[in-house]
Protein backbone atom coordinates (compact mmCIF):
# COMPACT_ATOMS: atom_id res chain seq x y z
CA UNK A 1 0.00 0.00 0.00
CA UNK A 2 1.38 3.40 -0.96
CA UNK A 3 1.70 5.79 1.95
CA UNK A 4 -0.70 8.41 0.63
CA UNK A 5 -3.36 8.72 3.34
CA UNK A 6 -2.77 10.22 6.78
CA UNK A 7 -3.20 6.76 8.34
CA UNK A 8 -0.62 5.26 5.95
CA UNK A 9 1.80 8.11 6.63
CA UNK A 10 1.38 7.49 10.35
CA UNK A 11 2.04 3.76 9.82
CA UNK A 12 5.17 4.55 7.79
CA UNK A 13 6.30 6.94 10.56
CA UNK A 14 5.81 4.19 13.16
CA UNK A 15 8.01 1.73 11.26
CA UNK A 16 10.68 4.34 10.54
CA UNK A 17 10.83 5.54 14.15
CA UNK A 18 10.95 1.97 15.48
CA UNK A 19 13.78 0.91 13.15
CA UNK A 20 15.65 4.26 13.31
CA UNK A 21 15.09 5.42 16.90
CA UNK A 22 18.08 7.77 16.79
CA UNK A 23 16.42 10.00 14.18
CA UNK A 24 12.67 10.02 14.82
CA UNK A 25 10.50 11.82 12.30
CA UNK A 26 7.40 13.86 13.02
CA UNK A 27 4.31 13.33 10.92
CA UNK A 28 5.09 16.65 9.20
CA UNK A 29 8.58 15.32 8.33
CA UNK A 30 6.96 12.23 6.82
CA UNK A 31 4.50 14.32 4.79
CA UNK A 32 7.43 16.32 3.40
CA UNK A 33 9.29 13.12 2.48
CA UNK A 34 6.22 11.71 0.77
CA UNK A 35 6.19 14.72 -1.56
CA UNK A 36 9.65 13.88 -2.94
CA UNK A 37 10.03 10.13 -2.32
CA UNK A 38 7.96 7.03 -2.93
CA UNK A 39 6.82 5.62 0.42
CA UNK A 40 5.20 2.21 0.81
CA UNK A 41 3.76 0.29 3.78
CA UNK A 42 3.83 -3.52 3.99
CA UNK A 43 1.16 -5.50 5.83
CA UNK A 44 0.63 -9.11 6.76
CA UNK A 45 -3.14 -9.15 6.93
CA UNK A 46 -3.98 -6.15 9.10
CA UNK A 47 -0.55 -6.07 10.76
CA UNK A 48 2.17 -3.64 9.70
CA UNK A 49 5.45 -5.47 9.09
CA UNK A 50 7.61 -2.87 7.36
CA UNK A 51 7.96 -0.03 4.91
CA UNK A 52 10.04 1.15 1.99
CA UNK A 53 11.42 4.42 0.75
CA UNK A 54 12.57 5.07 -2.79
CA UNK A 55 14.43 8.31 -3.36
CA UNK A 56 14.17 8.81 -7.14
CA UNK A 57 17.17 9.92 -9.18
CA UNK A 58 17.69 13.66 -9.02
CA UNK A 59 17.60 15.63 -12.26
CA UNK A 60 20.72 14.76 -14.24
CA UNK A 61 21.47 11.70 -12.10
CA UNK A 62 20.82 7.99 -12.52
CA UNK A 63 21.25 7.14 -8.81
CA UNK A 64 18.30 6.19 -6.62
CA UNK A 65 18.25 5.18 -2.99
CA UNK A 66 16.11 2.25 -1.85
CA UNK A 67 15.45 1.53 1.80
CA UNK A 68 13.56 -1.47 3.16
CA UNK A 69 12.68 -1.47 6.85
CA UNK A 70 11.22 -4.47 8.65
CA UNK A 71 9.97 -4.33 12.21
CA UNK A 72 12.15 -6.49 14.47
CA UNK A 73 9.39 -9.02 15.24
CA UNK A 74 9.04 -9.82 11.53
CA UNK A 75 12.70 -10.13 10.50
CA UNK A 76 14.04 -13.38 9.11
CA UNK A 77 10.79 -14.30 7.34
CA UNK A 78 11.52 -12.99 3.84
CA UNK A 79 9.74 -9.65 4.18
CA UNK A 80 12.99 -7.75 3.67
CA UNK A 81 13.61 -9.54 0.37
CA UNK A 82 10.09 -8.77 -0.81
CA UNK A 83 10.29 -5.13 0.22
CA UNK A 84 13.74 -4.71 -1.31
CA UNK A 85 12.62 -6.30 -4.61
CA UNK A 86 9.56 -4.05 -4.70
CA UNK A 87 11.60 -0.90 -3.98
CA UNK A 88 14.30 -1.90 -6.49
CA UNK A 89 11.69 -2.35 -9.23
CA UNK A 90 10.20 1.06 -8.37
CA UNK A 91 13.64 2.71 -8.52
CA UNK A 92 14.42 1.15 -11.88
CA UNK A 93 11.02 2.22 -13.25
CA UNK A 94 12.00 5.79 -12.28
CA UNK A 95 15.17 5.57 -14.38
CA UNK A 96 17.70 4.45 -11.79
CA UNK A 97 20.83 2.77 -13.08
CA UNK A 98 22.80 3.05 -9.83
CA UNK A 99 21.17 1.86 -6.60
CA UNK A 100 22.21 2.92 -3.13
CA UNK A 101 20.85 2.25 0.33
CA UNK A 102 21.48 3.53 3.84
CA UNK A 103 21.41 1.52 7.07
CA UNK A 104 21.85 2.56 10.68
CA UNK A 105 25.16 1.15 11.95
CA UNK A 106 23.41 -0.16 15.08
CA UNK A 107 21.21 -2.41 12.89
CA UNK A 108 23.47 -5.42 12.21
CA UNK A 109 20.62 -7.40 10.62
CA UNK A 110 20.04 -4.59 8.14
CA UNK A 111 23.73 -4.31 7.31
CA UNK A 112 24.04 -8.07 6.84
CA UNK A 113 20.94 -8.05 4.63
CA UNK A 114 22.32 -5.25 2.45
CA UNK A 115 25.68 -6.98 2.07
CA UNK A 116 24.03 -10.30 1.17
CA UNK A 117 21.98 -8.41 -1.45
CA UNK A 118 25.23 -7.21 -3.07
CA UNK A 119 25.67 -3.76 -1.52
CA UNK A 120 29.14 -2.47 -0.67
CA UNK A 121 29.79 0.22 1.93
CA UNK A 122 31.19 3.49 0.60
CA UNK A 123 30.55 6.01 3.40
CA UNK A 124 29.69 6.40 7.09
CA UNK A 125 28.51 9.57 8.78
CA UNK A 126 26.97 10.76 12.02
CA UNK A 127 24.29 13.43 11.87
CA UNK A 128 24.79 16.48 14.11
CA UNK A 129 23.68 15.64 17.63
CA UNK A 130 23.61 11.87 16.97
CA UNK A 131 26.03 9.22 18.16
CA UNK A 132 25.21 6.32 15.82
CA UNK A 133 26.53 6.36 12.27
CA UNK A 134 24.53 5.88 9.10
CA UNK A 135 26.16 3.57 6.56
CA UNK A 136 25.81 4.35 2.84
CA UNK A 137 26.09 1.34 0.55
CA UNK A 138 26.00 0.96 -3.25
CA UNK A 139 24.80 -2.06 -5.21
CA UNK A 140 27.83 -3.65 -6.87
Amino acid sequence: MDAASEAALSDWQHVHNTVIPTTPLSLEDVRERSARNVLHIAHLGDTIVGCTTVRPPATGSSTATVIARVLPAYRGRGFGRELYSYALAQARSLGAEVIETVVLASNPEGLDFARRAGFIEFDRYVLPGDTVAFVDLRLA
